[in-house]
């Protein structure tokens, strides 16, 4: 795999062993084309397998970026993988789950794209949710098989973006606007 953009773009990234579909150049590419600039933005990477996409939101400007992977096995070649960056990036070695109920941070961009044989996403958005590590304004991308049926919203979150990549799709979340009457 390669990062496709930004100041660590052409470098290539090993997928480490184990149960990991790694994300493909073309798909990483549109997505951070759809999130543009990322200077300024704080990036959350659950589920990060080889570290790839958080290491290309560091590439295009994102700082902080943290990485969340419990599988002890990736440990060591997501490790090599992040010494090409040299911006604010950390992993942590730990589920997801237990990760967002302690984060005491808030953050812009949460990216989660847990197995496609995981059944809990819609759980994870409402954890999120729930213990308000979501930044004001910010956005949750939830990468899922083009089987899952989605609603419009999952807690207080409403999609409003969904992008189709064969059978993969990237579904995008913002906390709903609240209706002001009178306007």
């Amino acid at each position: 795999m390669r990062i496709t953009g930004g100041i660590y773009g052409g470098r290539r990234v090993k997928c480490p062993p184990g149960d990991i579909r790694p994300s493909m150049d073309r798909r990483r590419e549109s997505l951070f084309s759809i999130l543009g600039n990322l200077e300024g933005q704080s990036f959350l990477d659950l589920f990060a397998g080889s570290g790839v996409v958080g290491i290309e939101a560091a590439s295009r400007g994102a700082s902080p970026v943290l990485l969340i992977e419990k599988d002890r096995g990736k440990k060591l070649v997501i490790l090599e993988n992040l010494t090409i960056v040299k911006t604010d990036i950390s992993l942590w070695m730990m589920d997801v789950r237990r990760y967002i109920d302690t984060a005491k941070s808030k953050w812009d961009i949460i990216y989660a794209d847990p197995p496609f044989p995981f059944t809990g996403r819609k759980e994870i958005i409402l954890q999120i949710d729930k213990n308000n590590i979501l930044a004001e304004n910010g956005i949750i991308i939830m990468h899922h098989p083009s089987s899952d049926k989605w609603e419009d919203t999952v807690g207080s979150f409403e999609c409003f973006d969904v992008r189709k990549y064969g059978g993969s799709v990237l579904s995008f979340f913002r906390r709903e606007q609240p209706i002001i009457s009178g306007l």
